[in-house]
């Protein structure tokens, strides 16, 4: 299930050249976003960095990968189907809230994006759209977990830079000064 949410981005198409055999395409950036302040600082980062600096020549394109209910909620009975429903609305209004804020830094930074909101794992979600969109960069961002939680969490970040078919960077937030 993916859901246009702006403006989309002109399609990476090939510009050709005045009778030249050589084309040049546009690069794509996908960036992976979700309710943490890790990921608007990779999706801020990309504004500034990459999407402004290459104005015209970068299509930018946000995803949300949306947990499925199931993988919130897992039990049967009386009564699940009217829990899943709630489960399902309280999902739905999270990635509205994620995509609004994801819109608000665009507009701020005058960026024009195409943004989906993708069921499924993250990890899955981004390397596929990766894919999908022909990516030359994936943008994540990065909850700066120890050893030990990303042992046990797994790390979104580490399994895109190891199975995404097109370059991948890992914005880490700046540490609070003490």
């Amino acid at each position: 299930m993916a859901e246009a949410k702006t403006e989309p981005a002109p399609a990476a198409a090939a510009e050709g050249g005045s009778g030249e055999n050589h084309q040049q395409q546009k690069t794509v950036v996908v960036v992976g976003v979700d309710d943490s302040d890790h990921s608007y600082h990779a999706l801020e980062w990309t504004v500034r960095h990459v999407a402004a600096g290459m104005a015209g020549a970068a299509d930018l394109v946000i995803v949300h990968a949306k947990p499925s209910p199931s993988s919130v909620v897992s039990f049967g009975g009386p009564g699940a189907g009217e829990a899943m429903r709630y489960v399902e609305a309280d999902l739905r209004k999270m990635a509205e809230a994620v995509v609004d804020r994801a819109r608000r830094v665009c507009i701020a930074n005058s960026v024009h994006a195409l943004i989906e909101v993708v069921e499924g794992e993250p990890r899955y979600v981004l390397c596929n759209a990766a894919e999908k969109h022909h990516a030359d960069l994936l943008v994540v961002g990065s909850h700066g977990y120890g050893a030990i939680k990303r042992a046990f969490l797994g790390s979104v970040s580490d399994y895109c830079a190891h199975h995404a078919h097109c370059s991948v960077m890992i914005v880490k937030s700046p540490k609070p000064k003490c």
